[in-house]
């Protein structure tokens, strides 16, 4: 769990961080160096889920090992299914990273949703429906590593 206050905003108690894949966790279907040490860091406080349309079909095989649900999503509609699975967890519990088209309704229904600009770029209704933008993942993970820093961006 991370209790975030965040002046103007509230109190926020995250449980869940769900993540999609693709441009977020990984580049061409290949995991980005550094992330599995910070997902294993971070599943000591939050549940993690990987929710993907996985282009590249390397997901599972990538994060095999780590402390992680991965979802496999089909094809159609991914946007509303990222969404239902927030949802199902209760999205007022969640932290959300993504740069898709397909990730902006997770994001932008999180309690707290991080969009990352990397290799892939990231969509810009993507970033509208973000709280917060990150240039890499490891920036991303590190903020809900390190909360004050997300209280010092979005406080009021």
């Amino acid at each position: 769990m991370i209790e975030l206050s965040i002046p103007g905003s509230g109190t926020f108690v995250l449980e869940h961080l769900v993540l999609d894949f693709n441009g977020t966790l990984a580049c061409d279907g290949c995991l980005l160096p550094g992330v599995g040490e910070r997902l294993t860091a971070l599943a000591r406080r939050l549940r993690v889920h990987v929710v993907t349309a996985d282009t590249f079909g390397q997901a599972k095989e990538a994060l095999r090992g780590l402390p992680c649900g991965v979802s496999v999503l089909p094809a159609g509609n991914q946007a509303a299914a990222k969404l239902a699975y927030l949802q199902k967890l209760d999205a007022a519990k969640c932290a959300s990273i993504g740069n898709g088209r397909n990730d902006r309704l997770m994001l932008e229904h999180a309690a707290l949703g991080i969009a990352v600009i990397q290799q892939e770029g990231a969509a810009t209704v993507a970033l509208a429906a973000s709280d917060v933008a990150a240039t890499s993942i490891l920036d991303a993970l590190d903020l809900l590593a390190n909360p004050l820093r997300l209280v010092a961006t979005l406080r009021d």
